[in-house]
């Protein structure tokens, strides 16, 4: 069930062109002469993570109930008799028009909130129009312009009370993509870390050459295999296995570069990335620049240490990649560590099984509600700091993807926004909201005043 919002306001002020910016497409024709929409035309509308119907209703004219232009107001007041929050439209360059004043009376009267919208508010022109518009007495204006979609996160902002109540929240509070589609799995390391053996174990045939000399994989091959999980259901792999990745100053011969540059390119379309490590041989800061390089590309992370069947003082030597993994990979702290025998085929389950659960947290997308009681928690525990006395304002917080999960921060100042406190949103985000340790992108989005330069 999705909650309705219902566009009004005097013909020709934007309405169709907010309607089409909300959609997505261009559903209602738009023009510069007055009375182009006559009937109500409805449309499913996303403003960064809010989802609602939005309804583009016809100019509101003051005219006889029998003529076309009172029929179609008689569509309007329909519209917003049967919507959950009305949108009135007016022209900031225009101004406040007798017109508008009528409707504002006529929207006063009803029960839905009304969200007031000054449009057409780019450049100084349409300042006085802004400023009038409080006169109306539906509180305070957005400043906006519906052609070049400036002010969305103001917009956003006021609807959210309306549209994040209990009775329009989803049932599920996280959202997932779909998990019946094939798991893209890479196996990226160092040469000769056991990454064809370890498919070829999974598969139970020879499908990969393997050998004692290191580079024999050269392409990254894909191969589409059935898992059988803990339920006895099959889940579709696809596992790509990759040429082993030397450190840049050692790879001169030219196939090599181009094996090396194959398996980068490999990771970018693979989903889940297990970073393979001969534990004969422990970490080093390739396994670490490898890592690092799979974070940055936004893709989800889970480190395997092969042959542990041949380790000696396993304990120690866990806890001390594990620490390493964590001091080398500051922006992405816990992430999985799978010990496993590719020869012996030990703990490969538990590998597919983790591989799976990682992929569940980097296309999960969490409600616009949900996330915003948290960021309000987060900001009450540990409020941003004010440097110079001037206190930097967060106003709200929203997720705009997934695989990474990505969200946007809106405020003022964020510009003097400490990296300590952005980490400390982050670490937030991953802890409270179940993403675990696949890395989330946070970009910083200030906002303008209208009246700055007033």
């Amino acid at each position: 069930m999705l909650p309705t919002v219902a566009i009004v306001g005097r013909p020709n002020v934007g309405k169709s062109t907010l309607f089409n910016r909300l959609v997505g497409k261009k559903l209602a024709l738009v023009d510069d002469q007055p009375g182009v929409t006559r009937d109500r035309r409805e449309g499913e509308a996303h403003l960064l993570g809010l989802d609602f119907t939005i309804v583009d209703t016809a100019g509101y004219e003051d005219e006889d109930a029998q003529s076309l232009p009172g029929r179609m107001r008689m569509q309007t007041e329909a519209a917003v008799d049967n919507c959950d929050v009305a949108l009135f439209m007016i022209d900031a360059r225009a101004g406040i028009t007798p017109l508008d004043e009528e409707i504002a009376r006529w929207l006063r009267a009803n029960d839905a909130p009304v969200v007031l919208v000054a449009n057409k508010a780019e450049g100084k022109a349409a300042d006085d129009g802004v400023m009038e518009s409080f006169s109306l007495g539906l509180g305070e204006p957005i400043p906006f312009s519906a052609e070049h979609g400036q002010g969305m996160a103001d917009l956003f902002q006021a609807l959210l009370p309306h549209l994040e109540r209990e009775e329009f929240q989803h049932e599920k509070e996280f959202y997932e993509d779909d998990e019946s589609a094939p798991l893209k799995l890479a196996i990226v390391g160092r040469p000769n870390a056991g990454k064809s053996t370890l498919i070829n174990r999974l598969l139970g045939e020879n499908r990969l050459l393997t050998g004692p000399e290191a580079g024999i994989t050269r392409d990254s091959i894909a191969v589409e295999w059935n898992w059988t999980n803990r339920e006895g259901l099959e889940r579709p792999v696809r596992l790509i296995d990759t040429a082993g990745m030397r450190k840049r100053a050692k790879v001169q011969d030219k196939l090599e570069k181009l094996a090396v540059s194959d398996g980068l390119n490999a990771v970018n379309f693979a989903e889940v990335v297990v970073l393979m490590i001969d534990s004969t041989r422990g970490l080093e800061a390739q396994d670490l620049r490898i890592a690092d390089r799979v974070l940055e590309e936004g893709r989800a992370l889970v480190v395997a240490l092969n042959k542990w069947d041949t380790v000696e003082h396993g304990s120690a030597l866990y806890q001390g990649i594990k620490k390493a993994l964590d001091e080398g990979l500051a922006q992405v702290r816990g992430v999985p560590i799978m010990t496993i025998s590719g020869a012996t085929g030990k703990g490969l389950d538990d590998l597919i099984h983790v591989a799976f659960e990682t992929r569940t947290a980097w296309s999960q997308r969490v409600s616009t509600g949900v996330l915003n009681r948290w960021f309000e928690t987060a900001l009450e525990a540990n409020p941003p700091p004010a440097p110079g006395g001037k206190r930097i304002k967060l106003r709200y917080i929203t997720q705009n993807k997934t695989r990474p999960p990505t969200f946007v921060l809106f405020g003022t100042r964020l510009d003097e926004l400490p990296e300590s406190y952005r980490r400390y949103l982050v670490n937030g985000i991953r802890r409270e909201l179940g993403f675990g340790a696949v890395p989330v992108r946070l970009t910083l989005r200030s906002q303008k005043n209208p009246f700055a330069t007033k």
